[in-house]
This record gives C-alpha cells, sequence and structure tokens, in this order.
C-alpha cells in the first residue's frame, strides 16, 4: 500500500531544485507522489494551506506539512 505524497511548490529556482531532489529521493514503492505548480493552479492554495502548507516549496506526507527551505510564502501566490 502507497501513503499519498503531495509536493507543492511554485516555480522557483529553490522549488525547483527541491522537487528533482524530493522526486529522486522518494521511494516509490512507499508513495505516489503528487507535484503541484501552485503558480500555474492557484485553486489549489487553500487545499495547500488547509494541509499546514505556510511557505512553498513543502512536501505534505501522510498528512503532515513538511517546509523545505523557503522560497514563497502561500501568500504572495495568490
Amino acid at each position: 500500500m502507497t501513503t499519498k505524497a503531495i509536493f507543492y511548490h511554485a516555480g522557483c529556482p529553490v522549488c525547483v531544485d527541491a522537487e528533482r531532489n524530493v522526486a529522486e529521493a522518494l521511494d516509490r514503492n512507499r508513495f505516489a507522489l503528487e507535484i503541484v505548480h501552485l503558480g500555474q493552479h492557484k485553486a489549489r492554495i487553500a487545499e495547500a494551506e488547509s494541509a499546514g502548507v505556510k511557505s512553498v516549496p513543502a512536501l505534505v506526507l501522510d498528512g503532515l506539512p513538511f517546509h523545505i527551505n523557503f522560497g514563497a510564502d502561500l501568500a504572495a501566490l495568490k
């Protein structure tokens, strides 16, 4: 059984680098990874906020947000 993992980002250089690293490092046998570019999918910002995401890049694993570095505050994406 795989656990859903969602990686939220805004397309900035910090986010793109983190996306590549997360995609390479995440065990695909354990996690089904979805990548969401919030700059292109603004309708999903509320979803990210409700998952506890405060800034991007962020990875939500099993409903828990993990913030990676700091690329942009979610408020800046609205």
